[in-house]
């Protein structure tokens, strides 16, 4: 199992934990350290579409209106922290986000 998110992000640290204690092997990968590769994005966004952005986050308000009109790719590609957090896959299955129907997949 590998949750991408970042480091400093309370839902993915909660994820990480939860995940953790439920005895699921999980690795980590910061993708402000390890970036997305290109087949990784187009994967993400292919399984999630436009939800892979997060616009609540602070990169997001800080772009302009320009920048915000490009591609999902080229947006995941310069801003990492625009991806919404946590993506988790465990084989084939992926899913965004901690919330309570998330948590019960991989509960």
């Amino acid at each position: 199992m590998i949750v991408f998110g970042i480091s400093t992000c309370d839902t993915v640290r909660k994820a990480r934990k939860a995940l953790e204690a439920a005895g699921r092997d999980v690795e980590f990968r910061d993708v402000r350290a390890e970036p997305l590769t290109t087949e990784e994005i187009a994967e993400f966004e292919a399984a999630f579409d436009e939800k892979i952005v997060n616009r609540a986050s602070t990169t997001w308000r800080a772009l302009s209106e320009e920048e915000r009109a490009a591609p999902i790719a080229d947006l995941l590609r310069a801003h990492p922290t625009l991806m919404k957090r946590p993506v988790i896959r465990e084989g084939d299955k992926l899913t965004l986000g901690w919330a309570k129907p998330v948590q019960a997949e991989w509960l």
